[in-house]
């Protein structure tokens, strides 16, 4: 079940196996896997890329998505 509450962020890393890493916009740092970046539909991230983060009940990040201002 995802979390309705999307967070912001801005991407610190981001790995040739398509994990990486993002700043959120309070400075803590969350992981995310091949999986949840795969949600995106895109082939790659650049540092500092503006990203948006949905998570699980668990707080496990299950989606990344390029952020627009119209989230």
């Amino acid at each position: 079940m995802v979390h309705a509450e999307a967070m912001q962020g801005t991407v610190s890393i981001f790995n040739e196996d398509a994990s990486g890493e993002a700043v959120l916009d309070n400075g803590r740092r969350v992981a995310f896997d091949a999986a949840a970046f795969a949600v995106s539909g895109l082939r790659f991230l650049r540092p500092g890329q503006r990203v948006s983060l949905e998570t699980d009940e668990a707080g496990e990040v299950v989606a990344v998505r390029i952020f627009t201002m119209h989230e």
